[in-house]
C-alpha cells in the first residue's frame, strides 16, 4: 500500500539536532571529490603541455577506467548506505561486520576486473574506433593504470567506511596527499627536471598508480585507528549472507544505473571519434572543467545520502524527507551560479589547456550550455542518492535505462551526427536526459514510496 504523505513540520526536530549537519559532512567530501577530480585534470593539464594527442589518448582510456570504477562502486555505494542505516539504528557490531564484508568482496571483484583490463586493453580500444596515432599512448596508460585499479577499489571501500562513520575529513586528507604525490610525479616524467627521463603518458600512468598505492596504505592505518578495523583476511572473507544481501540489494541496482550511464557515454564517445581528434580533445577539456561544477552536486548528494541513511535507520522519515528537499534547493542554486561563472571565464580557463583557437571556441560554447545542463545533473544526483539511502534503488535504474538509451543517445546521434551539429548536438542530448530523469526522480521522492524499502531493521 502506498504510504500517505504526511505534513512536514517546519521547526527543527530533536532527531535532526542529534545528527551532524549537512555542512559538517559535505565540506570535507567537497574538497575530497574536487581533489580527486583534480588528479585527473592534473594529468590532462600537464599532458597538454606535451601534446593534444596525448590528452585525447588518455581521455579515451579514462573513459574505460571510469567504467571499472563503476564496477567497484556498486559495493561501496551499498557500504555507505547499509552502515549509515545500521549506525542510525545503533547496531555497531553489524556495521563493523558489513565493513569487513565490503572489503573482501570488492577486493575479489576488482582484482579480477583489473587483470581483464590489462589483457583486453588493445581489443577494447580497437572497438572504440581509436585512431592508430593514439593507440600506443592509450594502450600504455590503460594497461598500467588498469592493472593496478584494484588499489583504487580498496581506497574507495575504505573511504566509504570512514564516511559512513562521519570521518569525512580523514578521506579528504588522504586525497590531498595523493594529489600532491601525483602532481610531483607528473612533473618529473613530463618535464624531466634534473636530468630525469621524459616518459610522457607512460610516466603519468606510473605516477598515478604510485600515488594510489600510497593512499591505500594511509587508509588502512586510518581505519584501524578510527574504527578499530584491522586488515584481517580471515574476517574479510568470512561472508555473512544476511549482510552481503543488503549490500547487493543497494549496490547492484546502483551499479546498473552507473553502468547504463557509462555505457551510453562510451557510445557517444564513439560518435565523437568520428568527428576527429580536435572534437575529442575539446570534449576532454570541457568535461575536465565541468567536473569542478559537478563536484558541488556530488558532495551535497553524498553528504545527504549518509544523513538520510541515518534518519531511515532511526525511523525518522519526516526528517529524511525534509533533508532531501533542502539539499536539492542548495544543489541547484550552487550549480547554477558556478556554471555561469565558469562559462563567463571559459576563454581564459581553456587557454591553460590548449592554444588551438578552434578547440577553445567549441569548448566555450559547450560550457555555455552547461548553465542549463549542470542544475539538471545536480537535481538528479541529490534525489537519486536520497532514494538509494532509503533503499529504493531499482527505480533510478529503470528510469536511467529508458532516458539514457531511449532519449539521450538517439538525440545525440540525430543532432550530433545526422544534423551535423557536432559536440553542440551531443551536449543538447545531455541536457534533455538529465532534466527528464531529474523530474521523474522528484516525483518519486514526493510520492514517499521509498518508505516501503527500509531494510536496516530486518
Amino acid at each position: 500500500m502506498k504510504p500517505q504523505a504526511m505534513p512536514i513540520q517546519k521547526s527543527q526536530t530533536k532527531s535532526e539536532k542529534s545528527h551532524p549537519s549537512l555542512f559538517a559532512f559535505t565540506w570535507p567530501i567537497f574538497i575530497e571529490i574536487s581533489l580527486y577530480m583534480l588528479m585527473g585534470s592534473a594529468d590532462t593539464l600537464m599532458l597538454s603541455q606535451y601534446s593534444d594527442n596525448s590528452v585525447a589518448a588518455v581521455g579515451v582510456s579514462n573513459q574505460l577506467l571510469n567504467l571499472l570504477i563503476v564496477m567497484f562502486s556498486f559495493i561501496t555505494t551499498g557500504t555507505t548506505i547499509v552502515i549509515a542505516q545500521l549506525l542510525g539504528g545503533n547496531r555497531q557490531k553489524d556495521a563493523v561486520n558489513v565493513a569487513y564484508i565490503s572489503l573482501g568482496t570488492n577486493f575479489v571483484i576488482s582484482f579480477v576486473m583489473s587483470l581483464l583490463m590489462f589483457v583486453l586493453a588493445v581489443p577494447i580500444l580497437q572497438l572504440m574506433g581509436l585512431s592508430s596515432e593514439l593507440m600506443p599512448d592509450a594502450t600504455a596508460f590503460l594497461q598500467i593504470v588498469g592493472l593496478l585499479s584494484f588499489i583504487q577499489a580498496l581506497i574507495m571501500t575504505y573511504s566509504a567506511i570512514l564516511k559512513s562513520y562521519g570521518f569525512t575529513r580523514d578521506t579528504m586528507y588522504v586525497t590531498i596527499g595523493m594529489n600532491l604525490l601525483n602532481v610531483a610525479g607528473n612533473y618529473l616524467v613530463i618535464f624531466g627536471p634534473f636530468g630525469f627521463p621524459v616518459l610522457g603518458v607512460t610516466g603519468v600512468a606510473v605516477s598515478t598508480s604510485l600515488a594510489r598505492v600510497t593512499g591505500l596504505v594511509a587508509m588502512i592505518f586510518i581505519v584501524r585507528y578510527r574504527i578499530g578495523l584491522r586488515f584481517s583476511l580471515k574476517r574479510m572473507f568470512h561472508i555473512q549472507k544476511e549482510h552481503l544481501k543488503k549490500l547487493l540489494k543497494i549496490g547492484i541496482p546502483s551499479a546498473g544505473e552507473q553502468l547504463s550511464y557509462n555505457g551510453s557515454q562510451m557510445i557517444i564517445t564513439l560518435f565523437i571519434t568520428f568527428m576527429g581528434t580536435q572534437a575529442l580533445a575539446a570534449k576532454v577539456y570541457t568535461q575536465n572543467l565541468m567536473m569542478f561544477i559537478m563536484l558541488f552536486g556530488a558532495a551535497i548528494s553524498q553528504g545527504t545520502q549518509i544523513l538520510i541513511g541515518r534518519h531511515i535507520g532511526a525511523k525518522e522519515f519526516d526528517d529524511a524527507y525534509r533533508r532531501c528537499m533542502k539539499s536539492l534547493y542548495w544543489a541547484i542554486a550552487i550549480s547554477l551560479l558556478s556554471s555561469t561563472a565558469l562559462s563567463l571565464s571559459s576563454t581564459h580557463l581553456l587557454a591553460f589547456f590548449t592554444s588551438n583557437r578552434e578547440i577553445i571556441q567549441v569548448a566555450g560554447t559547450l560550457l555555455l550550455l552547461t548553465i542549463i545542463l549542470e542544475p539538471g545533473r545536480s537535481f538528479n544526483m541529490v534525489i537519486i542518492h536520497s532514494l538509494r539511502a532509503a533503499g529504493d534503488a531499482k527505480f533510478p535504474v529503470y528510469m536511467a535505462m529508458i532516458s539514457m538509451w531511449g532519449i539521450g543517445l538517439p538525440i545525440a546521434y540525430l543532432l550530433g551526427i545526422q544534423l551535423e551539429l557536432g559536440l553542440i548536438g551531443v551536449w543538447m542530448s545531455f541536457i534533455v536526459d538529465e532534466w527528464v530523469r531529474g523530474i521523474l526522480m522528484y516525483r518519486r521522492w514526493r510520492s514517499r514510496v521509498w518508505m516501503e524499502y527500509r531494510f536496516s531493521s530486518t
